[in-house]
């Protein structure tokens, strides 16, 4: 067997693994998604209560997002994943343990580290599906982001089906934490090394030098287009059930409906677009993407019946589908500076992550929240605008 077969396969043994990786993250975060009633029942807590603990999780992965990359730097991926997952599966049984013995203080702490693993998780198999990408030299990074989204699909079936036949949230997570710590312990060992980074004299893998990447206006740029991609898909996710009900006087089951149609088209999406990418190029299909998600919401949003709201709903899933993972991709172009640039997108994605649902459900407290949607049309014309940051350093073969 020659060296460039052995190279080919390790690299192809390195996308399963990342692949593998990148579903069990969604599978991670809707097992728990999908059971916070069961968590509100078992605290007795009221929604807003309940949505004080969840900014413990929030705060946890804000905490952890900046200094990701540098972690990846000094560790690489595998060891930060794999330490990461093994955090989560901590935090996730002392979740369980938490609910159990009825403690929110304790529930409350669990989640916050929750969220630091959840974090780390993110930038890491982010920074090592772009490295794969480089090493297979096509695009294959929304494919990854697929396996997320299919994750979490599957995810969310789980836990209703575990709800359904009274199995309760401890017991779900877990079985759910075991099979963290089994992934963990064998994924990584195929993911490939970052040859862009020095050894030091002590045999720690040492990040590169140069200026901060919070400074680097390219890396800022894409940012911006990937916090107007967070947005879009954010807004999607969770206001599109209830502008629904509340917009075209359906039921909650059409809403549910037309979410699991946005869901769908926008996981369909991630698996077919990378060869748009790399036949068109990241950038025109960007713009295309940013394009689709205005024209969708524009159609959902003024749709008079029900088929031309799916019809918007499909088309802004679509549109919603790669700009992220094309973001990552992007701030992942030079190799030397990938750890930290990815931390930084990825940050500042997860802001808009956090803050922009929230603030759209205080707009649509005035509004209606089916005409507060339109506010996210200005983060997707300003991420239009400035596609063209993500060009690729380096002319792609």
């Amino acid at each position: 067997m020659t060296t460039s077969t052995k190279t080919v396969q390790k690299v192809n043994a390195a996308a399963i693994a990342t692949f593998l990786v990148f579903g069990m993250n969604g599978l991670v975060f809707a097992s728990w998604a999908a059971r916070i009633p069961a968590v509100m029942e078992a605290l007795n807590l009221g929604s807003g209560q309940m949505g004080t603990l969840l900014l413990c999780t929030a705060v946890g992965s804000l905490v952890a997002l900046p200094s990701a990359g540098w972690v990846v730097g000094r560790i690489g991926t595998a060891h930060t994943i794999r330490s990461a997952g093994m955090l989560v599966a901590v935090a996730g049984t002392a979740v369980a343990f938490s609910l159990m013995a009825g403690t929110v203080a304790g529930t409350a702490l669990a989640l916050f580290f929750f969220g630091v693993g959840i974090g780390l998780w993110d930038v890491s198999q982010n920074i090592e599906g772009a490295d794969v990408e480089h090493r297979l030299g096509r695009t294959i990074m929304p494919q990854f982001h697929a396996a997320f989204s299919g994750g979490a699909f599957v995810g969310a079936l789980i836990g209703a089906w575990l709800s359904e036949i009274g199995v309760g949230l401890p017991e779900h997570l877990l079985v759910i934490a075991g099979v963290v710590v089994v992934l963990m312990l064998i994924a990584p060992r195929y993911f490939m090394p970052h040859v862009a980074h020095a050894v030091a004299s002590d045999g720690a893998m040492a990040a590169p030098k140069g200026p901060s990447a919070w400074r680097d206006s390219r890396t800022l740029l894409i940012g911006v287009v990937v916090l107007g991609a967070t947005l879009t898909e954010g807004a999607g996710n969770d206001w599109i059930a209830k502008a629904t009900v509340d917009g075209l006087d359906a039921s909650e089951s059409t809403g549910a409906l037309l979410f699991a149609l946005f869901v769908a088209a926008m996981t369909l999406m991630r698996f077919l677009g990378g060869r748009a990418i790399d036949r068109f190029g990241r950038v025109a299909v960007l713009r295309a993407s940013m394009a689709a998600a205005a024209v969708g919401l524009a159609l959902f949003v003024f749709a008079g019946n029900m088929v031309v709201a799916a019809l918007g709903a499909a088309l802004w899933g679509i549109g919603a589908a790669l700009a992220f993972p094309m973001g990552m991709s992007a701030a992942a172009d030079d190799p030397k500076h990938a750890a930290a640039r990815v931390s930084v997108v990825s940050t500042i994605g997860y802001i808009a992550f956090l803050a922009g649902p929230p603030l759209l459900g205080y707009l649509g407290d005035h509004t209606g929240i089916h005409m507060a949607l339109l506010a996210i049309g200005v983060p997707i014309l300003i991420a239009l605008w400035l596609a063209g940051a993500a060009k690729p350093l380096v002319k792609q073969d």
